[in-house]
C-alpha cells in the first residue's frame, strides 16, 4: 500500500531513498530547483549495479537495477493544476511539453520525472538531431527514439545501392532511415511502425524534408502487404521486455520483431530484391541471443555481404556492460532468399 507525504528542500537523498523503498510517495513542497538536485543525488547513490557471474547475469542485474532505480525515483512526485500548471518556485512553464507528450488531459499529480522526460523531448522536438547524411535534422517527439548514434544510419547511407523502385522501412521511428532510401533515389518507400508517435513523429519528418510525394508511412506490425526491391530493418537491438515505448526501441522480448522479420521476409522481396538487417552484435557478446549468420540461414536466407562499423560514443565507465557495448560492432547484413 502506498502512502503520501509532503517533503521540501530539507529532504535528503538517503531519506529520500529509503521512503521510496517504503512505498511513499513524495510529494515535493519545495524549490523546483532543489527537486532537480534531490533527484541528481538520488541517481548518484543508486548508480552501482554489482557484476554477476557472466555477461547475461551481469545484463540481468542491470535491467533489475535500472528498473528498481526508475521505480525509486518516479515516487518523487509534484502537484499540478489545470492544463499542467506547475506553482513550485522556479519552475519552468511545462503546459506545452506535457500536452505533447501526455495529451491535453492531466493529472493532479505527476512523477518528477515523467515532466522532466517531456521537457527534454520538447527540446529535441524543437532543436532536432543533425544527421550528416541527410545534410538535415531530423525532430524526435516524445516516445520516440532519437538517432543520436548514427553509425546505423551511415551504415544505410553508404550501402551499395540496388536501384530500388520500391522500398520498405520496418520499424520506422522518426522517418530517419526512410528519409535517407528516399534520399538515395528509391521510387517509392513504404515507411511503418507499430506505435502511433513514430507515425506521427515520422510523417512530420518527411514532409520537412520535402519527402512526402515520395514515402508514405503507416501503422503496422512488422511487414505490410506486398513486395518491394529493398527491405530494411533496424529491429532493437537487444532482448528483453519493453517497460516505456522507448525501451521498444532497444528491447525486443525473446527477439520477436527480429524472428519474425527474417521469417517473414520471403513473401515481401520481388525476385531479385534483397533486405538489409541494420544490427549490433552485443547481445551476441552478451550471450543473450544466437548469432545473426545462424538466424539468417535458419530464415532459408542467404548473406550477400556484410558492412560493419565501430561505435564512436563514449561509453560510461559506471556502466557494468561498459567493456561489451565498447566492442560491440553494428553490421548491415545484406541478404537475399
Amino acid at each position: 500500500m502506498e502512502y503520501l507525504i509532503e517533503v521540501g528542500d530539507e529532504l535528503a537523498a538517503k531519506d529520500a531513498i529509503k521512503l521510496a523503498r517504503g512505498n511513499r510517495i513524495l510529494l515535493w513542497r519545495g524549490d523546483f530547483r532543489n527537486a532537480l538536485q534531490l533527484l541528481a543525488a538520488m541517481k548518484r547513490r543508486l548508480r552501482r549495479v554489482p557484476r554477476g557471474t557472466s555477461p547475461a547475469d551481469t545484463f540481468r542485474r542491470y535491467r533489475q537495477a535500472t528498473t528498481e532505480r526508475s521505480r525509486i525515483l518516479s515516487r518523487v512526485q509534484v502537484e499540478l493544476g489545470p492544463g499542467y500548471t506547475l506553482t513550485l518556485p522556479h519552475a519552468p512553464d511545462i503546459t506545452r511539453a506535457c500536452r505533447l507528450a501526455f495529451g491535453d488531459a492531466s493529472d493532479n499529480r505527476m512523477p518528477l520525472t515523467e515532466i522532466l522526460g517531456a521537457l527534454g523531448a520538447d527540446r529535441w522536438r524543437t532543436r532536432g538531431v543533425h544527421v550528416p547524411a541527410l545534410q538535415a535534422r531530423i525532430h524526435p517527439h516524445y516516445g520516440v527514439f532519437a538517432p543520436t548514434r548514427q553509425e546505423y544510419v551511415d551504415l544505410v547511407a553508404e550501402a551499395p545501392w540496388p536501384r530500388p523502385r520500391t522500398a520498405l522501412d520496418i520499424g520506422t521511428g522518426t522517418g530517419v532511415l526512410a528519409a535517407v532510401l528516399a534520399k538515395r533515389g528509391a521510387g517509392h518507400v513504404e515507411a511503418v511502425d507499430i506505435e502511433p508517435r513514430a507515425v506521427e513523429c515520422a510523417r512530420e519528418n518527411l514532409a520537412r524534408l520535402g519527402l512526402s510525394a515520395r514515402t508514405t508511412v503507416s501503422r503496422h506490425d512488422l511487414l505490410p502487404a506486398g513486395k518491394a526491391d529493398l527491405v530494411v530493418c533496424n529491429p532493437p537491438w537487444l532482448p528483453g521486455p519493453a517497460a516505456t515505448p522507448l525501451d521498444a526501441a532497444i528491447y525486443d522480448p525473446g527477439s520477436r520483431m527480429l524472428r519474425g522479420f527474417l521469417r517473414n521476409l520471403p513473401r515481401h522481396l520481388s525476385g531479385h530484391g534483397e533486405a538489409w538487417l541494420v544490427l549490433s552484435d552485443l547481445a551476441v557478446r552478451l550471450g543473450l541471443r544466437a548469432g545473426t549468420e545462424a538466424l539468417i540461414a535458419a530464415a532459408g536466407l542467404r548473406v550477400l555481404d556484410r558492412l560493419d562499423i565501430r561505435p564512436r560514443h563514449k561509453v560510461s565507465r559506471d556502466d557494468p556492460l561498459a567493456e561489451y557495448r565498447a566492442a560491440a560492432i553494428t553490421s548491415l547484413w545484406r541478404i537475399r532468399v
